[in-house]
């Protein structure tokens, strides 16, 4: 009889990441039951390596140690080795990283975990060197010696990956058997006040040294704190971090869009790779800075990203792809950088010199190899005065060298693409294309996001059983969705159907919302899980509250179901919704930095949604550049058809036998597009000047 695990089978898989490692000497296996029924059967440890495919680290850990002949005979002999994809299983990264972080203080990728052959973690790792090195243990010496010690020490072994087990069921499944009271609005100010102490008050962004992260869910805190209580700090913290990552290396200045993270604290050379999420969550704080200071450069950087995640990540029928590697030709960075003479090849002496000047290109570099990574150097008024040109010229030179250098860019080897098309992710940047279609006023996002959300709901919606699947590659789809699954792609929905008044996107959210409470939600823990009820059995069952690279799925769904709930009064959004805050009160109180998504949820739930109906058939043009221009953090624009006649259709549609609160009783005045606006049960005189509602709520006259 074969055996099942007796060869490399990740040559039968879509994922980028896993067929990079398709050649390797080692007889991977990809988390399934033929992998864990082997291990179990032969008693053999598992070793389990976590990563994705624009990992920088995952792919050296390749090339040093999963390529070794010697290395792999070991891990063939004496381990299951499996391979995964965090990017498709995000609940087993979750899992292990969390007790990497508890054992070691850190975490990142690979992950690198030894496993018995039910799952429970014994050992655990980053990247490992193949030998010894600047204090690291050696890979090579690492499985040799669990190989050893899995049959002369098992008691130990097993002892500890018991205690492991329940560390990890401590922290990410157990909820408090008493709930706390929720945070009141003050948690918005105490996570300022938290976002303000680890700021970078000298170059931007947050913590004192790198690498420097993108952090969306604290500026968004910050600007949120400033419109509320106008304090002038928070929206100076904010600014100086939108400026200093537009402005520095993290930007991609000729093609848009943003890398990862930069490595050093000045924002100046960023780890390359390109993340769908990171495109989402920045363009987003981009167009609410554009709103709030009414400065145009910021809806210009959002402008650039939408255009960069069109051109580089769009599927030709309309999904979004993962990511965009950080190397091309084995290099990392090099499609990005550039030298003196690179720009002198491409452009007559005087442009060239003002772009040198303008972004930091010196024959010295900033990079490896004496290349430089593209960064704003120099103001254009500074250029103008030094060349003795008028602005508007070094601007116009400035455009055009920028697109010769971008088409040049375009001859070099790519960096390469993972297609995954991943419905949390997804959702995530539909959401943003539908607030930058209400900003920038252009209905050419909506429709993007339309095309996006209608690409995902036919791939990987089922509506007989009315269940999500996670991703969708070269038509195969895999995996059960997880919480943040339903919650992003849903939110993108209700945005979508906010920005447009199409009926639609909205049906389809409280779709996901109904699944969402339904897989997710255990009423007696009080908390709504990463992993869907009917989904695989794991060594426990995780939550995410906290934010990550991503948002909090837990803090998304809890806003998202606050939102909802007077769209569905009778879908028990509401009491979900209360049920989480009181489980994490505590933790968020503790730490809001570390629950930005829950505390900004706390702070809706405490102060009441604002939401404005609009009760028209279409919203007048003056209208639309109003709600373009204003931030109104945490506003539902609610649109309805004028008339109840024309309502009723919708209410079939929906299956509702009566309207919803947000739209009884709300309809067009004198036959004019008529708003409502409502907050805390109390609501405005019907009234067809929008500025006028919006007023109401800055007078609190529905407090």
């Amino acid at each position: 009889m074969s055996d099942p695990v007796g060869r490399n089978r990740l040559d039968e898989e879509q994922s980028p990441y896993l067929r990079q490692h398709a050649d390797n000497p080692v007889n991977w296996q990809p988390w399934d039951e033929t992998a864990l029924d082997a291990a179990r059967e032969a008693d053999k440890p598992i070793f389990l390596s976590i990563g994705y495919s624009a990992c920088h680290w995952c792919h050296v850990m390749a090339d040093e140690s999963f390529s070794d002949p010697d290395i792999a005979e070991v891990l063939n002999e004496e381990f299951v080795p499996v391979k995964v994809d965090r990017e498709e299983r995000p609940d087993l990264d979750r899992i292990y990283q969390t007790i990497c972080q508890q054992v070691t203080g850190g975490g990142g990728w690979p992950l690198s975990v030894w496993l018995t052959p039910e799952g429970k973690p014994f050992f655990v790792g980053t990247y490992f060197p193949p030998e010894p090195r600047r204090g690291a243990p050696g890979f090579r010496d690492i499985v040799e010696s669990f190989a050893e010690s899995w049959l002369t020490d098992r008691e130990e072994i097993e002892n500890r990956a018991e205690q492991w087990t329940s560390a990890i069921t401590d922290r990410l499944e157990e909820t408090p058997d008493t709930p706390g009271e929720a945070p009141g609005s003050d948690i918005l100010d105490t996570t300022v006040q938290a976002a303000l102490r680890g700021a970078d008050r000298d170059h931007g962004g947050f913590g004192g040294d790198g690498p420097k992260f993108p952090q969306p869910g604290r500026i968004d805190a910050m600007l949120r704190g400033y419109a509320v209580s106008g304090r002038r700090e928070a929206l100076d913290v904010a600014r100086q971090s939108l400026d200093a990552m537009a402005n520095g290396g993290l930007r991609d200045h000729l093609g848009g869009g943003f890398h990862r993270y930069c490595v050093d604290r000045e924002w100046t050379v960023p780890h390359f790779e390109k993340m769908l999420y990171d495109q989402a969550g920045l363009a987003s704080r981009y167009l609410d800075a554009a709103r709030l200071t009414g400065n145009d450069s910021y809806a210009t950087v959002a402008a650039e990203t939408f255009e960069f995640v069109r051109r580089e990540l769009t599927h030709d029928d309309g999904g979004f792809f993962a990511t965009l590697d950080a190397q091309s030709g084995g290099e990392e960075g090099t499609f990005y950088v550039w030298t003196p003479d690179d720009v002198r090849d491409l452009l007559p002496e005087l442009d060239a010199d003002l772009f040198c000047d303008r972004y930091g290109v010196t024959p010295g570099g900033n990079f490896e190899d004496k290349t430089t990574v593209l960064n704003v150097s120099a103001t254009t008024a500074d250029l103008a005065d030094e060349y003795d040109l008028d602005e508007s010229e070094v601007e116009d030179r400035l455009e055009k060298a920028r697109k010769a250098l971008f088409a040049a860019r375009e001859g070099r080897e790519r960096p390469a693409r993972d297609e995954k098309v991943l419905a949390g992710w997804n959702g995530l940047m539909i959401s943003a294309f539908a607030q930058g279609s209400v900003v920038l006023e252009d209905d050419s996002l909506a429709a993007d996001a339309r095309r996006a959300l209608d690409f995902v709901r036919e791939r990987l919606w089922d509506a007989e059983t009315a269940t999500l699947s996670r991703r969708v590659m070269n038509g195969e789809v895999k995996g059960d969705g997880y919480l943040e699954d339903y919650a992003f792609l849903a939110r993108g929905a209700f945005d979508l159907y906010q920005a447009t008044g199409d009926l639609a996107p909205l049906s389809f959210a409280l779709d996901l919302a109904r699944a969402t409470r339904r897989e997710f939600y255990d009423a007696d823990a009080g908390t709504l899980y990463f992993t869907p009820e009917s989904g695989e059995s794991l060594v426990t069952r995780p939550q995410e509250p906290t934010d990550q690279s991503t948002p909090s799925s837990l803090g998304v769904a809890t806003s998202l179901f606050l939102d909802l709930e007077q769209f569905a009064p009778d879908a028990g959004f509401g009491e979900v919704a209360d049920a989480v805050l009181g489980s994490f009160a505590n933790r968020v109180r503790g730490s809001p930095l570390e629950h930005v998504s829950l505390a900004l949820a706390a702070e809706k739930a405490a102060s009441g949604v604002p939401e404005l109906t609009v009760a028209a058939d279409e919203v007048p043009d003056e209208w639309r550049a109003t709600l373009a221009s204003r931030y109104f953090p945490g506003l539902v624009v609610s649109r309805r058809p004028g008339t109840d006649e024309e309502l009723d259709a919708w209410l079939d549609e929906l299956g509702l036998d009566e309207a919803p609160p947000i739209w009884a009783g709300r309809e067009a005045a004198d036959g004019e597009p008529t708003v409502y606006a409502c907050e805390n049960f109390t609501c405005s005189a019907p009234t067809h000047d929008l500025d006028e509602a919006l007023a109401w709520f800055t007078a609190g006259e529905g407090a």
